[in-house]
């Protein structure tokens, strides 16, 4: 889907931002695409390389139907190169090698283990998009809900194709978006279409969650970046979207850093909330109770208590509104 013919059998991909020119018999960047006498062809269409159940909470989603369980689809390679990246060993990989998977048996496994939703993640799931379309159909015909963790790196064309069948994304940005971050550490040139892909879904009514990789190196962990972040937040999707600062743990290329520091998440979570005025401000991967729970923005009481991607105690009254004073939270259940 999504390629275009040009002059001398060439095809350009318009399913990212990169917007690959490819000769004929040659492979787009992330690797799954391919010039095929003149045509753009998936080389992973259903070629799955990881299925596994997850709390919805490590995608994460804090709030969209808190406590459930999804199943989780991904194929190998990816359109970043995230020299960071935790799961290099599928999204770096350009040789796709898995047996094909129907659909419905994606299904079954999900329905086998009692989730709720079904999700694209672990690499980038827009590189999938055309087998991800065919089982969100089928998904939806199941009673499934439907979401993607991507980041969001897309292009318009590619947006209106998920949009009728995504129910909630959670858009992975990294370093706070920052265009000499991406430039160097993930070799894109630009973040820009990354937050024109977030006001269309967020036009078209997606539950959307944004989370921020703050890295411990030039670029990555700069509070002005951050405050920039969260302030265009404020601006375009609302005071109660939900915002993920993430801690980077050492992998892949990047080994010879430090995790980020614990004191530092907490100034951003701090800042994020008291300077800029975003409500429901998260830190991920430091296994602290504080940094994990949904508090309501009118009065502080816990709405839900939450630890190691799960749920203890959902303290809400009729699915979305605060035990103690009754205000509608920005959750869907």
């Amino acid at each position: 889907m999504l390629g275009e013919q040009l002059p001398n059998r060439r095809v350009r991909c318009r399913l990212c931002a990169r917007l690959c020119n490819m000769p004929l018999g040659k492979i787009g960047y992330c690797g799954v695409r391919k010039n095929i006498d003149g045509e753009l062809f998936s080389l992973n269409y259903g070629r799955l390389v990881a299925m596994h159940s997850d709390p919805i909470e490590k995608k994460p989603l804090s709030h969209f139907h808190p406590g459930s369980q999804v199943f989780s689809v991904a194929t190998v390679g990816c359109n970043f190169s995230c020299i960071y990246c935790q799961n290099y060993d599928i999204s770096q990989r350009r040789q796709v090698m898995e047996p094909f998977t129907e659909a419905e048996k994606v299904i079954k496994l999900a329905k086998d283990a009692k989730c709720k939703g079904i999700t694209g993640t672990y690499n980038e799931p827009t590189i999938e998009l055309e087998y991800l379309l065919d089982l969100m159909k089928l998904s939806k015909k199941n009673g499934f809900f439907t979401t993607w963790v991507s980041n969001g790196y897309l292009t318009p064309e590619a947006v209106e194709l998920i949009v009728p069948l995504l129910d909630a994304i959670t858009i992975d940005l990294k370093g706070s978006g920052n265009r000499e971050f991406y430039r160097k550490n993930i070799f894109v040139p630009s973040s820009d279409p990354i937050f024109e892909s977030i006001k269309l879904l967020h036009s078209k009514g997606v539950h959307i969650e944004i989370t921020d990789l703050i890295v411990p190196i030039k670029y990555g962990a700069e509070v002005s970046d951050m405050i920039n972040l969260a302030s265009w937040i404020l601006e375009n999707l609302g005071e109660e979207t939900p915002f993920h600062l993430l801690r980077f743990h050492p992998d892949y290329k990047l080994t010879d850093t430090q995790p980020t520091s614990i004191d530092l998440l907490r100034k951003f979570w701090q800042t994020a909330k008291d300077e800029v005025g975003l409500k429901h401000v998260y830190v991920g991967n430091v296994l602290d109770k504080k940094f994990e729970a949904t508090y309501c923005p009118n009065c502080q009481a816990t709405c839900i208590e939450r630890y190691q991607f799960g749920v203890i105690k959902n303290n809400l009254v009729n699915s979305d509104q605060c035990p103690s004073c009754g205000k509608r939270i920005n959750i869907i259940s």
